[in-house]
């Protein structure tokens, strides 16, 4: 099986900070891909306690108003989907650029869904960011469950490839 090829994450907030990931790319193209970043350390992210070792499978599209990573745990057991209200995903040999629109929603397998972070969004946003931002929540709140099948089965058949060992 052919080495992953390393795409560098890029996420930009409204406020202009950047963050930087060194991922690996499971599947793409120049609409849809989905990267693989494993944790070093373990975190703890709004209450979900994710150990050193943990799998992410980040899912991101052009045309969707959002993008999920995937939390796995080392034995391949979901932990949880971290949705991020995103915009301006633009997919690129070697990289992925996406604007974190602040606002978030978590979701378990124990049946938690919470739409986070809110308060983060500026009093004077601009009202087209503003329905962006509507707009993304709404998606996932419609059909948490749906969303979750959806990002669960692409997880799985993705696996193989992230861990052909294992497979």
């Amino acid at each position: 099986m052919p080495a992953l090829r390393e795409v560098i994450e890029i996420k930009r907030t409204l406020a202009g900070a950047e963050k930087r990931f060194a991922c690996q790319l499971l599947d793409g193209d120049a609409h849809a891909a989905v990267l693989l970043w494993i944790a070093p350390a373990a975190m703890n992210v709004h209450g979900v306690e994710l150990p050193a070792g943990t799998i992410s499978f980040g899912h991101f599209w052009d045309d969707r108003s959002y993008n999920v990573y995937h939390w796995l745990g080392p034995a391949g057991q979901t932990l949880g989907y971290y949705f991020n209200i995103a915009d301006q995903t633009r997919l690129a040999p070697g990289r992925l650029e996406w604007l974190d629109l602040a606002v978030d929603v978590l979701a378990t397998p124990a049946g938690r869904l919470d739409v986070l972070d809110e308060h983060e969004l500026p009093p004077d946003l601009d009202p087209t960011v503003r329905a962006r931002v509507e707009a993304g929540v709404r998606a996932i709140l419609d059909r948490p469950a749906a969303l979750m099948t959806e990002i669960e089965a692409r997880s799985r058949a993705l696996w193989p490839v992230a861990f052909p060992d294992a497979a």
